[in-house]
């Protein structure tokens, strides 16, 4: 075994969920974070903050005043950490990047003690915004809206802004790709929810603890409206929470010298990342992702492990499709969790952050019973994808095969790309689509995603008034992608969608 002195370990971990009667009075993200981390500091023992080598935050947007937040983090928590960083961006697989990193530190001598930490208080942010423009608070799902950016007029006019307009285009390519019905493909997704919910149940850490069956899931109701197809409101991230989650990481050597107990190590196995191009328009198709593919394989390749020996996995669940893909790649059956804190629904969805909340509860799992956990994190537009493992024991450091870099491997993987034409008109065919929804739930319009006959790429609407295209979209008798029709010009510059 190599020195314990760069055997990195997890020895504390923390979570809070902040929910007072008044939302006015609950923290903000900046309390959430320290709150996180003194409950990660006693859970491994005390003494861990003053000696703090390094701090890193996710980014978090409910508080955005609150400005760069490593330094006045450190000084609440009377920490003097040598590297003090904040990601860039608020992306979900942040916090399994920023563990990565540490271990990686700890590993290479550079640091001894590490904490990473997160937190989002949307919950409260929605409530004062509301208060200050004098209405009501908005019960719309925040992941929807916060962190959006003014974005191009030409995206913008389509619809596709956020995360919730993005992700069905995949929902519905996958679909096609693997020969699903509407029926099967919103079965699978129901499986797979009302599972996360029962894990959820279990779960003291977790949003919402309430158990939900399939048709909870898929049945509409007031409680229930549709997002943007196919996706009803129980199958998104709920951000509306006040979360915070944080863990610390060190040697084994240190660990043991500060006395804490072996059966609360969780080693931290190496990890692989690879992403997708930051333009969603620009990818090669919607019925997979090869930067995911190779994450995931990659991880358990570099650590000696097959999917048979985990025990647990935390598959990103911001909406199926993630997971639903991540499970394709690793054989993992649809009868057993993909989540131990109960997904972005139901466990909550804090923005960037929910996969510290899965650090901690893997952790706490992994003591208690199991001995090896996978964790997939996975942000932007299926953007950034990247897989860590956490193990009971230190793994071997065997020699192992000379893999490419997993970036230069997903590239390799990738098919061509189809050059994108803004104002195309003519004959086509459907590569994938979506339709967005008022809050009221009624059709906003359709989005089509389309390839023309010599394989150019295009957006295309089907207005809300017609009646018969939409739905044509969403009725299931008939399989939309890969059905033929015409782009044509419409009113104000827009692109419409006719079928054959």
């Amino acid at each position: 075994m190599k020195a314990a002195n760069r055997i990195p370990v997890i020895v504390g971990v923390g979570q809070v969920n902040d929910r007072p009667e008044d939302p006015l009075q609950g923290l903000d993200s900046r309390g959430l974070m320290e709150a996180a981390l003194r409950l990660a500091d006693a859970d491994a023992g005390g003494g861990w903050l003053e000696r703090l080598d390094s701090l890193a935050v996710v980014e978090q947007l409910s508080f955005p005043r609150l400005g760069p937040l490593p330094l006045s983090l450190a000084e609440r928590l009377g920490a003097r950490p040598r590297l003090l960083e904040q990601t860039a961006e608020a992306s979900g697989d942040s916090p399994v990047r920023l563990l990565d990193e540490a271990a990686n530190r700890i590993a290479a001598g550079e640091v001894e003690v590490a904490a990473v930490v997160g937190g989002e208080a949307l919950r409260t942010a929605a409530r004062r915004a509301a208060l200050a423009a004098g209405g009501a608070p908005s019960a719309h799902n925040a992941a929807s809206t916060i962190g959006v950016q003014a974005r191009e007029a030409y995206r913008r006019r389509y619809g596709l802004l956020a995360p919730v307009d993005v992700y069905p285009l995949y929902e519905n390519a996958c679909r096609a790709a693997w020969g699903q019905t509407l029926e099967e493909a919103q079965r699978e997704s129901g499986l797979l929810w009302s599972c996360f919910s029962q894990v959820a149940a279990g779960n003291p850490g977790a949003w919402l603890r309430e158990p939900l069956s399939v048709e909870d899931i898929l049945t509409p109701s007031a409680a229930n409206r549709p997002i943007a197809f196919p996706y009803w409101k129980r199958m998104v991230a709920n951000s509306s929470v006040n979360q915070g989650a944080g863990f610390l990481v060190t040697s084994l050597a240190r660990a043991r010298a500060h006395g804490v107990p072996e059966a609360r190590l969780v080693y931290v196995g190496r990890g692989a990342a690879a992403h997708e191009a930051e333009d969603f328009l620009a990818r090669d198709g919607y019925a997979g992702s090869p930067s995911m593919a190779v994450s995931l394989r990659r991880a358990l390749e570099l650590n000696g492990l097959t999917v048979d020996a985990l025990d647990c996995v935390e598959l990103y669940s911001c909406f199926p499709c993630v997971p639903k893909m991540a499970r394709r790649v690793l054989g993992w059956p649809l009868d057993k969790p993909a989540t131990v804190v109960g997904g972005l629904t139901f466990g909550g969805g804090p923005i960037a952050n929910y996969m510290g909340h899965a650090v901690v509860r893997m952790v706490q799992q992994l003591r208690e019973q199991g001995r090896q956990g996978l964790l997939f994190g996975n942000g932007g537009f299926a953007t950034y994808n990247h897989s860590l493992v956490l193990t009971r024991e230190p793994l071997p450091a065997s020699a192992r095969p000379p893999f490419p870099e997993p970036q230069a491997e997903a590239d390799a993987a990738r098919g061509p790309i189809p050059p994108f034409i803004e104002d195309f008109t003519g004959p086509g065919v459907i590569e994938t689509y979506t339709v967005l929804y008022e809050r009221d739930g009624s059709p906003r319009f359709g989005v089509i995603v389309g390839r023309g006959t010599e394989g150019a790429r295009f957006l295309a609407k089907v207005p809300a008034h017609d009646a018969a295209g939409i739905g044509f979209l969403c009725d299931g008798r008939v399989e939309p992608v890969g059905s033929a029709g015409r782009a044509v010009p419409g009113r104000g510059g827009d692109i419409l969608w006719e079928r054959a």
